[in-house]
């Protein structure tokens, strides 16, 4: 049985032939570890750490020593979000918003258990969030606002710069959940004026595994680890840091640095195709989020009447999307991020997401569609109009 087209890369994207070759040695030959600092094995692995911590610096316009290594997003997300309540003194309100990934959003909730004033932010319609809404949320009392920059089911990227603007002349720390847009469009922490930013290798052709924490200078004071252990990674995250996989995120960050915009252009138009190509024969097909002020290769769309989960299990032999977050897969209820946007349940359990990736081809794209169109047709059992 041949492999299904894969249009799921917002899950995870493959892992690159260049990474997978970069991070060979560091499984065998080169098995040192990095914090052993009196033989070669140890230095040839700390070397390697510290030139990966450069390339990721230089993919977000960081310094080296503002990158923190952690397994992942998730991680990176309950640091951030975490470690800044736990160095709290005096401030105890924290924003959010209501289309951010759980990692976040349960991050924030758990801190009302611990005295912390947590409010969730609506979105308007396109899935933005409102700068007057955030604006007059603030407070002298705002120790934290954590927004994504681009979403993970709908690929929405919100105005952080402003957000980042508003949030710290109100004396708030600024963290962005950077995970899906890292390797879709250019991420500048100074130009976003961020002072925390999370990511993860496996979302841009890295290893699983594997993410890292941007903390800007002058923001390490006001944040504490949430692991105890050890004193690595400048005594925010302990444990021996996993070399091989740190490779990989250094060579796919080189990479990404190297061909985002080459990527970009191409998912933005094999997306374009998708979008026209299926209005025209389902005119009734909404689109989720806002149409242009999104990631490339992101579509989160909706047929009425057609069950998401409907979609995916007639289409999983064939092309591989997703009903949204990978996540949120099991549970009975349908998206929270389609739901923020107004949307009632009816309408939010109609929403699949394509999304492409530097390996999506445009016959991928062509026979997907034609794949898509063929079981829509099925489901209902005549052409949709």
């Amino acid at each position: 049985m041949s492999q299904p087209i894969y249009l799921d890369y917002q899950a995870t994207t493959p892992l690159d032939p260049r990474v997978a070759k970069a991070m060979e040695p560091y499984w065998s030959e080169k098995f040192g570890n990095p914090h052993s600092q009196g033989h070669r094995f140890g230095w040839d692995a700390r070397e390697a750490v510290e030139a990966a911590r450069s390339k990721v610096a230089d993919l977000i316009s960081a310094d080296d020593d503002e990158i923190v290594f952690v397994s992942g997003a998730t991680e990176s997300c309950n640091l951030a979000i975490r470690g800044v309540a736990a160095a709290a003194r005096e401030r105890r309100h924290v924003l959010t918003v209501a289309t951010e990934h759980p990692a976040v959003l349960e991050s924030a909730s758990s801190l009302s258990e611990e005295g912390f004033d947590v409010d969730i932010l609506p979105v308007k319609p396109d899935g933005l969030l409102d700068l007057q809404v955030l604006e007059n949320s603030l407070s002298e009392r705002t120790l934290l606002v954590s927004v994504m920059l681009a979403n993970n089911e709908i690929g929405v990227v919100q105005p952080i710069r402003k957000i980042a603007e508003l949030s710290r002349s109100a004396g708030a720390i600024v963290h962005t959940d950077a995970t899906q847009a890292i390797g879709r469009m250019g991420v500048n922490v100074d130009e976003l004026g961020v002072d925390l930013l999370s990511l993860s290798a496996h979302k841009f052709y890295g290893p699983k595994g594997v993410g890292a924490l941007y903390v800007r200078h002058g923001t390490h004071s006001r944040l504490d680890n949430i692991l105890s252990g050890g004193s690595q990674e400048r005594g925010l995250r302990p444990g021996t840091l996993p070399t091989p996989l740190i490779v990989g995120l250094g060579k796919a960050s080189d990479i990404a640095a190297a061909e985002w915009k080459r990527d970009a252009q191409r998912m933005c138009h094999l997306t374009s195709f998708i979008c026209s190509t299926m209005n025209k024969g389902f005119p009734r097909m909404r689109v989720f989020g806002h149409r242009t002020k999104r990631i490339p290769g992101s579509l989160s769309i909706g047929f009425p009447g057609i069950l998401a989960e409907q979609t995916v299990a007639a289409l999983s032999e064939r092309v591989a999307i997703s009903t949204g977050s990978a996540c949120s897969t099991g549970s009975p209820k349908p998206s929270h991020v389609i739901a923020a946007l107004g949307y009632d349940d009816e309408v939010a359990a109609t929403a699949v997401r394509l999304s492409l990736g530097r390996f999506t081809m445009k016959e991928d794209v062509e026979n997907a569609t034609r794949a898509l169109e063929t079981t829509l047709t099925a489901i209902t059992g005549e052409p949709i109009k």
